[in-house]
């Protein structure tokens, strides 16, 4: 394998540790490390785990010292992977980057700058400055693919936004529930499609249901079928109607999207699911504020109803 080659393979499997984190770093990125001898051995790995701990470059560097002889450590032997760019500054953790400038290793290599403006570009800088000589860009759009939460969160300073919903095989969201029926409870997506949605409940900051939902459905909003952190929940209640919200809901009467997500923003909400209802959805489609569209089709038919949102041709759909 040419050197290049190696080094995408290393990165990826960056990438793979990185996952490790996911739902569990946020508002921080998912990151992982993988520290390589000369001989093109794994020596150690590490990933970020959780927001406030150790850092992913500090976890492999940590792991490195407690497994490896010392005539494996020969800082000219050494490679660092890692897909973002180390930190350099002293947060609730040391700077990754003095670590490494530390242990002296001889070669980083990295997907993605780090547009913290904490960091944006003073850990390349510290590593140069220490003689280390540094790969930058590998696997970038795959690196910021996997850190699109954090990207959008930063540059774009909203949460990342991914739309949900349950249609019929017919296109249709809720059947026509007509007092008496109107508490009627009813479900379209099968128990293997429930089990999904509340592992991607796991995987964001928060979710969001409009008025009509919670007061129709009394949603709890918990992923209650995956082990993981728990989203927070807001409801959007934009005509004043709720009363009755629990204290840990966040309850937000903004009258516009911008208005929604710049609140989210400010309260360090890095993602969202919006589940619903239709006025809600069709608002943030309006709007054009929506990184994905994830569609739950259920194999029920029924005839007539609520039916779901009309897509445009080239909306970022997928279906389960």
């Amino acid at each position: 394998m040419t050197q290049r080659e190696l080094d995408i393979s290393y990165m990826r499997r960056c990438f793979q540790l990185a996952t490790n984190g996911l739902g569990r770093t946020r508002p921080n990125p998912l990151v992982g490390c993988v520290v390589v001898g000369s001989d093109g051995r794994i020596l150690s790995e590490g990933y970020h785990q959780e927001y406030g701990h150790n850092h992913a470059e500090r976890n492999a560097l940590l792991r490195l010292e407690a497994g490896c002889r010392r005539s494996e450590l020969s800082p000219s032997a050494l490679t660092l992977y890692v897909n973002l760019e180390p930190c350099s500054h002293h947060g609730l953790t040391p700077p990754c980057a003095d670590l490494i400038v530390e242990r002296r290793i001889s070669r980083v290599v990295c997907c993605n700058d780090d547009p913290n403006p904490l960091v944006s570009g003073n850990g390349f800088r510290k590593l140069e400055a220490a003689g280390i000589e540094v790969t930058r860009h590998l696997l970038e759009t795959e690196g910021r693919r996997l850190n699109r939460r954090f990207f959008t969160f930063i540059e774009k300073r909203r949460p990342y936004i991914i739309l949900k919903w349950a249609q019929s095989a017919d296109g249709f969201l809720a059947p026509d529930l007509k007092p008496p029926r109107s508490n009627l409870k009813y479900w379209l997506s099968t128990p293997a499609q429930n089990r999904l949605n509340h592992r991607w409940r796991t995987e964001e900051a928060a979710i969001l249901v409009g008025s009509d939902t919670y007061l129709l459905d009394c949603p709890s909003l918990t992923a209650r079928h995956c082990l993981g952190p728990q989203p927070q929940p807001v409801v959007l209640d934009r005509r004043g109607r709720l009363t009755d919200v629990p204290p840990h809901w966040l309850h937000l009467r903004c009258q516009t999207i911008p208005d929604v997500l710049r609140e989210l923003h400010e309260r360090k909400l890095q993602s969202v699911i919006v589940e619903g209802g239709r006025q809600v959805l069709d608002a943030f489609l309006a709007a054009g504020l929506y990184d994905e569209i994830r569609i739950l089709r259920s194999p029920r038919h029924l005839g007539s109803g609520l039916q779901a949102p009309v897509l445009q041709d080239d909306a970022p759909v997928q279906w389960f």
